[in-house]
């Protein structure tokens, strides 16, 4: 009967066994990766890989999540600062790779009055008009793109008078859907969003020249508790194939 029992159990184990390994990977990204990481799965995953579990967020909230215990096994920040501290905290594998430098633009509905260009010339002129109701940007708290626009607003000199008619996302995902859904006049937000197929023809944008915000350096690392499906995905967003998907979406590589 014991032996029976074992042979009945046996299957069962090893199936179960399965099902853990075959578990996805926990990945917290910054908000700015929505569209480069959903297609980057998807490949990942026709390739034989186990398509991992994303959570989008500002990179702030989520290092807050990841002090205070959050699950996540790799983590792709907007700031590289966050996984510096993250890893000084004991939290990391190692100090992580650089993955991109991301860019600024302003962008608003295809069909709204304001005009947008790299100078924000656009932007000064409604503002001084009394026509400009409300600017979208992320939430500079905690969000390293809001933190950039704050740069960016105070290199164009209006940062004073603008102030009362931003209007804040809790990312710069959030900030982007106010900006082009007609909440707002328009937005200072991430390229790698406006880039996006699901975007294409529906805004007018014009990229902030770098030299008016702090570089806006990007880095992922692998937490301690990570697994080999976090690895495999880790290792994938490394590969000539995905590089190129996300200088496709704008931003800049290393060693470029």
């Amino acid at each position: 009967m014991k032996s029976l029992a074992l042979r009945l159990l046996l299957p069962l184990a090893l199936a179960f066994s399965h099902i853990a390994q075959a578990e996805p990977a926990r990945i917290a990204a910054a908000a700015d990766l929505k569209f480069v990481l959903e297609e980057l799965s998807q490949t990942f995953e026709k390739q034989g890989g186990e398509k991992p579990a994303i959570t989008y967020g500002s990179s702030g909230a989520i290092t807050t999540q990841i002090n205070n215990g959050a699950p996540f096994e790799l983590f792709l920040s907007a700031d590289e600062d966050y996984v510096t501290k993250l890893n000084a905290g004991g939290f990391t594998r190692d100090e992580g790779v650089l993955y991109a430098t991301g860019h600024l633009v302003i962008v608003a509905p295809k069909q709204a009055p304001l005009e947008v260009d790299s100078e924000l010339k656009g932007l000064q002129a409604a503002l001084q008009a009394g026509k400009l109701q409300r600017l979208a940007i992320a939430n500079p708290e905690h969000a390293p793109y809001g933190r950039r626009a704050v740069e960016v607003l105070k290199h164009a000199g209006i940062w004073e008078q603008i102030q009362p008619r931003l209007v804040l996302g809790e990312n710069v995902a959030q900030a982007a859907q106010f900006a082009i859904s007609g909440s707002t006049d328009g937005g200072i937000v991430a390229l790698s969003l406006v880039k996006s197929p699901q975007l294409a023809g529906s805004v007018k944008y014009a990229e902030i020249p770098e030299s008016w915000h702090s570089p806006q350096r990007q880095r992922m690392v692998l937490l301690k508790n990570s697994g080999s499906n976090a690895k495999a995905f880790y290792d994938f967003l490394q590969q000539p194939a995905a590089r190129q998907v996300f200088s496709r979406y704008g931003f800049v590589l290393p060693g470029e």
